[in-house]
């Protein structure tokens, strides 16, 4: 059995989507300034690094991310690498089989991205077709190795297509080290009351032969 961490670590250096919040670590408490235990001020956004969006990211009426069922996050998972495509429409998609999916990780070239330290607007997104294409499949969860399943000068309707239609979605996933193939999801967001996302840890575990 292989766990990959598919998680990319918080830190202020962290890339960050444009009108996002950057991430800042400082320290609050130090024990070498004579306090009792180190503490540390984190400041974030609730679509910070590797986070689940709910679908009152982009619906005032969605269901926020702490109501969210954590059956979702866990189980069968399918990685899909699709390189060279700006745009992943349903023409990429259906290259694969991905009928009875439930959990679909997108792999492109994005996860190179995250070595830059800065943000890139050129990375690989899904289009609304593409989107309505896992709707029709039934899929539960959509998972992209950037900070948007959306190009940058979208407006929404990726999104849309999929939090309105039930689909939820894992952004600012590190697939670089992980083959094609089918896996166990291990991802939790955290339980923040009322928010339309949340930071996530994300594993995936290869499946027991």
């Amino acid at each position: 059995m292989t766990i990959h961490d598919i998680t990319v670590a918080i830190s202020s250096e962290l890339p960050y989507y444009p009108g996002d919040v950057a991430v800042s670590l400082s320290p609050w408490n130090s024990i070498a300034n004579g306090d009792e235990a180190n503490l540390t001020r984190l400041t974030l956004c609730s679509h910070s690094g590797t986070h689940v969006d709910a679908p009152r990211h982009f619906n005032d009426q969605g269901i926020t991310v702490d109501l969210l069922p954590p059956e979702i996050f866990l189980g069968p998972a399918v990685v899909v690498e699709i390189s060279g495509v700006a745009a992943i429409g349903a023409q990429e998609l259906r290259q694969f089989p991905l009928q009875g999916a439930q959990r679909v990780l997108l792999k492109t070239g994005n996860s190179d991205l995250w070595k830059s330290g800065s943000f890139s607007t050129d990375y690989a997104a899904l289009s609304v077709d593409g989107a309505r294409y896992l709707v029709e499949l039934g899929i539960k969860l959509v998972g992209i190795d950037y900070l948007s399943v959306e190009p940058f000068h979208g407006n929404g309707d990726v999104h849309r297509a999929l939090l309105d239609n039930g689909v939820i979605i894992l952004e600012g996933l590190n697939l670089s080290e992980v083959p094609q193939g089918e896996y166990e999801l291990i991802c939790l967001p955290l339980k923040i009351k009322g928010c339309d996302g949340a930071p996530a840890r994300a594993l995936l575990r290869t499946l027991s032969k």
